[in-house]
């Protein structure tokens, strides 16, 4: 059993970081709901808790990290996310990102390749409340059995754009993903207009770990 302690402390801390992050550009209020009312240092090491609504990306287990709270944000700002979306998110990591998903009235399936990570959230998340499908797998391949998506995000870097996910999503669809070299890449936004065509935006720079194929323990 998830052991939860959300002190007035936390809540505090939570809603300065709320400001900051709006401060920063983020608009979408069902977001920065969101972001307020989950404890993001129930997703870190307790070691660290002080650094929890700091907004920054911080190291966790198996050499990745969680993401810094405005990226989280605008990542699912991007989504153009609707109550019951089907979503798919590619790097579940601690499960922060998809808890904010959750949270967001939304049909989650997440998928990591790491299996200390993949443990850890999905032992983590229904105490919570919060209950995405949880797969253990290789994001570039995305879940085309569970597919088409309406929304798709990736949480790490990826050095193109894997077509199975541009395939996976529903016409009409958006996904969101950093894309360029290991230390710096283009946030991206593509919908999907028909079977064929896609459109691609692109927002700004960012820094996330990089994406990779294949397992690992």
């Amino acid at each position: 059993m998830v052991q939860i302690e959300d002190t007035f402390m936390h809540q505090g801390m939570r809603r300065k970081l709320v400001a900051e992050i709006k401060q920063k550009g983020i608009t979408d209020e069902r977001v920065l709901e969101a972001i307020g009312s989950i404890p993001r240092h129930l997703f870190m090491d307790n070691s660290f808790i002080q650094y929890a609504y700091i907004d920054k990306a911080f190291p966790i287990a198996a050499k990745q990290t969680i993401s810094q709270p405005y990226t989280v944000a605008f990542q699912t700002e991007s989504l153009q996310l609707k109550k019951f979306d089907k979503v798919l998110e590619v790097g579940t990591g601690s499960g922060y990102q998809a808890a904010v998903l959750c949270h967001m009235g939304t049909t989650v399936y997440t998928i990591e390749r790491i299996k200390a990570l993949y443990d850890f959230a999905r032992n983590l998340l229904p105490g919570l409340g919060y209950r995405p499908q949880f797969f253990y797998g290789d994001g570039y391949l995305g879940l085309p059995t569970y597919g088409p998506f309406d929304k798709i995000i990736v949480t790490a870097g990826a050095s193109f754009v894997p077509e199975p996910l541009k395939q996976q999503l529903k016409i009409g669809g958006i996904l969101v993903i950093p894309v360029g070299k290991s230390d710096y890449q283009i946030m991206k936004i593509i919908t999907r207009v028909t079977e064929t065509e896609y459109s691609e935006e692109d927002k700004g720079g960012f820094v996330f770990v990089p994406l990779l194929t294949g397992l690992s323990d």
